[in-house]
Formats: structure tokens, C-alpha cells, sequence
């Protein structure tokens, strides 16, 4: 409902580029690898991954109809200082610091396309300038390029493009803290998918190579700034 009523605010608003988060998890059921923005996308297997997808359509008929220039932003694995506090990196610091155990699942053998927050902020800022045209503007061929043929709108993935293992998460967590963290391995979860992986060539043809903060050193920034902010 949010994202309904700010694309309807922009009929009456002059927008240069609406700029919109969606997901990786926007690619649901999809096996292939990477992730792909022309990939059809078309099963999701959560409903927070639904609304992503209701959304992007949403604003797709919108930059048809009125002309909007549109980019959807799919989102991998976001992580962070200031991050949201039911994501995996703020609970397992919080339980590890606490001696408490965390639950990994698909017995730690998850691969995630982790995202530093700052590279992430980058790739936002150099795109802010670069507005799809249409409708249906193509100039040389992208691999993957998701540009509509009736509207000035695509998506575009925001990742590393260099998927790892939650067990070297959890190790850079570990090492920043100094604290080991007691495992309590479960299956995977209805609604979840065992890897994500972003194909990054679109982003990279649209805007160049953005900053791939190590995770070692990305998870250390989070924790120093935890520590900090919580006075832990």
C-alpha cells in the first residue's frame, strides 16, 4: 500500500527517476545462477518476496501510463551499521556477545550474496544519474538488461556477485567479537532458498564497478559500531 500511494503521489509531482527497493528474493524459485535481471522471475516462495514483485509490477504500469523513468532496485543480502534489528547479522552479534546460541539454517550451509551497506549507498548515487529512457531505449546489447519495450523502466540488481558460505559470515562475526558462537544447526525454512548470487554485468555496463568491501572487514565495521552504539 505504501509503494501504491508514493507512485500515485508522483502522477501530480514532476520525478526525474523514481528510484524503488525491491529484493533478491524477488527471484524465488529461479535455479539458474546468477541471478539474472531478464530472468522471468515468476515464482516467489515468500509473500515478503510477493509484495516485491506486486510492487515492481506496479510501478512498471505507472512509468507506462504516466511516463515515470523507473528503476527497481533488487537488493542482495543487505548488511550494515544501522541495519534493521530482526536481520541475521544484528541477531547473531547480539547472541554471541550474549553467550546465547544462533540457529543456522539449512545446517550453515546457506550461500548469501552479501552486500556491504556502503557499497550498496554507491551504486544508488551513480544511478540516481542514469534514468532508463523509453519507451523501449535500447542502446548496445546488455547481457541481462530487464529495459521494458513499452516503458522507461528495468531493474537492476545491487550485489557483489561473489556468493559465500553463512559459516564465513559467521567466523567474521566471531572474529570481530571475539567471542566463539554456539550453532544449533536446523533445516532449511519454508520460504527461504539455499544461495542467492547476483549477476552484476548490467550494473556494471550501466555504472561501473562499485566498491566490494571485504566481508571480514564489513562485519568488523558492524561490530565496532554495535559495540559503540549499544555500549556492549
Amino acid at each position: 500500500i505504501g509503494s501504491f500511494r508514493l507512485i500515485e503521489a508522483l502522477r501530480a509531482t514532476p520525478c526525474a527517476h523514481l528510484m524503488m527497493a525491491s529484493t533478491s528474493s524477488a527471484y524465488g524459485a529461479e535455479t539458474e545462477m546468477p541471478y539474472r535481471e531478464d530472468m522471468a522471475a515468476n515464482w516467489p516462495v515468500s509473500f515478503y518476496a510477493a509484495t516485491k514483485k506486486a510492487g515492481e509490477a506496479m510501478a512498471h504500469s505507472y512509468a507506462h501510463l504516466y511516463g515515470i523513468p523507473t528503476t527497481m532496485f533488487r537488493f542482495f543480502t543487505v548488511y550494515g551499521p544501522w541495519g534493521r534489528p530482526d536481520m541475521a547479522l544484528f541477531k547473531f552479534t547480539r547472541a554471541i556477545l550474549a553467550g546465547e546460541p544462533i540457529d543456522l539454517y539449512n545446517h550453515g550451509r546457506m550461500r548469501r550474496d552479501f552486500t556491504y551497506v556502503e557499497d550498496l549507498v554507491e551504486g544508488l548515487l551513480r544511478l540516481s544519474g542514469r534514468p532508463p529512457e523509453g519507451p523501449g531505449a535500447r542502446g548496445p546489447a546488455i547481457a541481462g538488461d530487464s529495459l521494458s519495450p513499452v516503458a522507461p523502466w528495468r531493474v537492476v540488481n545491487i550485489g557483489h556477485g561473489a556468493p559465500q558460505v553463512l559459516g564465513d559470515f559467521v567466523a567474521a562475526i566471531e572474529a570481530a567479537t571475539g567471542r566463539a558462537a554456539i550453532r544449533n544447526l536446523m533445516e532449511i525454512q519454508p520460504g527461504d532458498v539455499p544461495a542467492t548470487w547476483a549477476d552484476t554485468r548490467l550494473q556494471e555496463a550501466l555504472i561501473g564497478k562499485l566498491p566490494k568491501t571485504p566481508l571480514a572487514e564489513g562485519v568488523a565495521n558492524f561490530v565496532a559500531w554495535y559495540r559503540d552504539h549499544y555500549r556492549v
